[in-house]
């Protein structure tokens, strides 16, 4: 009984930057390792960033350098801090989470995605 709310995309010129978040909610769950997937028109959904509860990261080859994942367990949020955007960068950014509830069940969760474009 995870839901995820992801927030912060928009337009932005290549070379900015945009931070997204995303907010679990529900009762009865732990969340033991978070991330942000991004899937572009006529392209498969992609891994971009994952993040564990011990802050231990993950990164695709292509945003290495220029995003940062972060997550605050007591607030039950992860962030994306998304620099130097670039026109490849642009896709509907999803936001996932696994969980597990009081008797170890684990279970994955998707957001509802936010839309980064980024312009030449």
């Amino acid at each position: 009984q995870v839901q995820l709310v992801e927030s912060g995309g928009g337009l932005v010129q290549a070379g900015g930057s945009l931070r997204l978040s995303c907010a679990a909610s529900g009762s009865g769950f732990s969340i033991n390792r978070m991330g942000w997937y991004r899937q572009a028109p006529g392209k498969q959904r992609e891994l971009v960033a994952t993040i564990t509860s011990s802050s231990t990261t993950n990164y695709a080859d292509s945003v290495k350098g220029r995003f940062t994942i972060s997550r605050d367990n007591a607030k039950n949020m992860v962030y994306l801090q998304m620099n130097s955007l670039k026109p490849e960068d642009t896709a509907v950014y999803y936001c996932a989470a696994e969980s597990f509830d009081k008797l170890f069940r684990v279970t994955s969760s998707w957001g509802q995605g936010t839309q980064v474009t980024v312009s030449s």
